[in-house]
Parts: C-alpha cells; sequence; structure tokens
C-alpha cells in the first residue's frame, strides 16, 4: 500500500494524493527536494496496514478494483540488481542469492505470471511483457540499517548507475536485516540527474519469519524464495504503477498489495523453465468475471499466471 506518511500528511492537509510531490529531481543535489514517498509496501505478517486499507479495498460503490488516476505505465522494463552492502563479498552470506536473483529476472520477462499485469493500460497502451534483465551490480560500501527512507535507496541507484534509463527498474537489496521494521519491502520513483527512474528496496530476508512465502520445494534456500516473492510484487506494482499515480484502488493499494500473502498456484514456471512461489497480483477483469482466487479479505480477484490464468 502507499506510504503511511503520505496519508497521514493527505488526512493533515487535505490535499489529494495527487497533490503531493511524487519525486525529488536530483537525489544527488542534497538540496532541499522531497523526498520520494514508498508505495507498494510489502507488509510481513502480522502487521497491521494502514487503517485506510482495512476494508480491503472497496469503495464508496462497493468495488474493490484498481483505478487508472492518469498516470502512465511501464510499457517495457529494463531491471537491474544493485546488491549494496559489505556481506554482500562473504560467500557463504551470498549463497544462491545473487545467481538465484537473475534466474528470477531473466525468467520473468514472457512468462504466464508476467501477463497477470498486463491488462493495465494508459493513454497510449498496455503493460507489456518485454522485462529484460541487464544484470548485476554489487557495492561493498555500508548500507542502510534500516530502510525506512527512500532517499538513500534513490541516491545508491544514482551512485552505481552510471547511464540511467527511464525504462529503467532498479532493485536495491541490502544486507540489512529487517529487525523490528513492519515491511518487507517497497517502491518508489524519483530522478537521477533528470532522467525518471523506478527503484525498489529489499531487506536480506534470510530466517525472517514474517517475510517467508514458505516455499517447501527445496529448489532454493529460503532467503532466496523470500526475496524472489516480494520481487515480484515490488516489480508488478512498479510496472502498473510505477511514478505512483497510475493504478491502484480508492485505499490506495497497487495491484500486488491486494493480493500479497495470497497464493494460487504451489510453484509458478518461469520463462526459462525456473520455478518459484509467488504470490498472485490483482486483476479487475478476473474480479468481474468471477474467475480469480480470494485474497485475504475474501475478495476474489487474484491471478497468479497458473491455475488461475
Amino acid at each position: 500500500m502507499r506510504s503511511c506518511i503520505v496519508f497521514l500528511l493527505l488526512t493533515l492537509v487535505g490535499l489529494p494524493l495527487e497533490s503531493v510531490p511524487l519525486f525529488a529531481q536530483d537525489a544527488q543535489s542534497g538540496h532541499g527536494n522531497p523526498e520520494p514517498p514508498m508505495a507498494g509496501i510489502y507488509w510481513a505478517r502480522g502487521q497491521e496496514p494502514h487503517p485506510s486499507a482495512k476494508t480491503g479495498g472497496a469503495s464508496a460503490s462497493g468495488s474493490p478494483n484498481l483505478i487508472w488516476h492518469g498516470g502512465n505505465i511501464m510499457f517495457t522494463a529494463q531491471t537491474t540488481a544493485i546488491f549494496w552492502g559489505q556481506n554482500w563479498s562473504n560467500s557463504t552470506f551470498v549463497g544462491d542469492k545473487v545467481t538465484g536473483l537473475g534466474v528470477f529476472y531473466n525468467g520473468i520477462g514472457y512468462s504466464a505470471y508476467a501477463d497477470t499485469s498486463d491488462e493495465y493500460t494508459d493513454a497510449s497502451g498496455h503493460v507489456s511483457d518485454t522485462i529484460t534483465y541487464t544484470g548485476k551490480i554489487v557495492d561493498l560500501s555500508v548500507a542502510p540499517t534500516n530502510g525506512n527512507r527512500t532517499a538513500p535507496i534513490l541516491a545508491e541507484v544514482c551512485k552505481v548507475i552510471t547511464n540511467p534509463d527511464p525504462n529503467g527498474y532498479y532493485a536495491v537489496y541490502v544486507d540489512t536485516p529487517r529487525g523490528h521494521a513492519g515491511f518487507c519491502a517497497w517502491h518508489s520513483a524519483g530522478s537521477c540527474n533528470g532522467t525518471p527512474v523506478q527503484f525498489a528496496f529489499f531487506f536480506n530476508l534470510d530466517g525472517d519469519a514474517g517475510c517467508d512465502p514458505q516455499d517447501t520445494s527445496g529448489l532454493h534456500s529460503q532467503g532466496l524464495a523470500a526475496l524472489a516473492n516480494v520481487s515480484g510484487h515490488e516489480l508488478s506494482e512498479a510496472r502498473t504503477d510505477p511514478r505512483l499515480n497510475a493504478w491502484y484502488d480508492s485505499s490506495g493499494q497497487e495491484n500486488a498489495d491486494k493480493c500479497a500473502w495470497s497464493f494460487g498456484t504451489p510453484l509458478l514456471t518461469f520463462s526459462n523453465n525456473s520455478q518459484w512461489k509467488i504470490q498472485g497480483n490483482w486483476s479487475n477483469i478476473a474480479y468481474i468475471g468471477g474467475s480469480g482466487y480470494a485474497n485475504r479479505s475474501g475478495q476474489k480477484g487474484c491471478i497468479d499466471g497458473g491455475n488461475f490464468k
């Protein structure tokens, strides 16, 4: 769901969401630019999201469907994984996470799971399955001790990406455990020297029961399986709501928020034949047609590209 801080500010000053500045113009300048808001916060199990989401996202008309707010979607996505923190030089810590996420991003394009976001459009067209992986960047400098601010993550993206792509999606994986934070990951939007970028943040989820999809397949370590699930969540939202002004429901929930911790098919097969346990995404079409499976609020609008495609 969208940032609790943003919602609190809106409540206090009585402004519509669209009037809030969405991103800093230059994360490297440090000259008082507004910090980008968090969106698509993937809450850990047992955490209470913002009160506006307690209704499950139903509007006054009774429909829980996503609404287009006039912003652009991502027609294509150029994904880059950024591994930030000193522990990414430790082979024991790294395990299968770096290579596994490379397999994940190389296979998600043109997969049935990617199809679950393709119904969403803007004035120029619809989301496509063209998702490419440009590779990884490893930065062994000290990563933040928490993920409560977006500005340091955007600054890291701007530091390590020498030629940012307007269609770029930059996923930052730190070596920091979640600790007492109530969320597993989030995504946001900003710009690097005038070029718009989409970016996301992910804690190290090794041994973290609150962010564990409970993949029992044995194909991946627990830490990799957890990162893959939240990575699917954030990328789905970045494709359908990249600048935080496109598709979300009346309470601010994006397509993956509405199906968080709701799994349909035990394992999804990607286009490179890798298999992952990934939550579903909300489909307006499936909800209207009665073909989706239920989210945690009992609303049958989730699809995952498996048996419920």
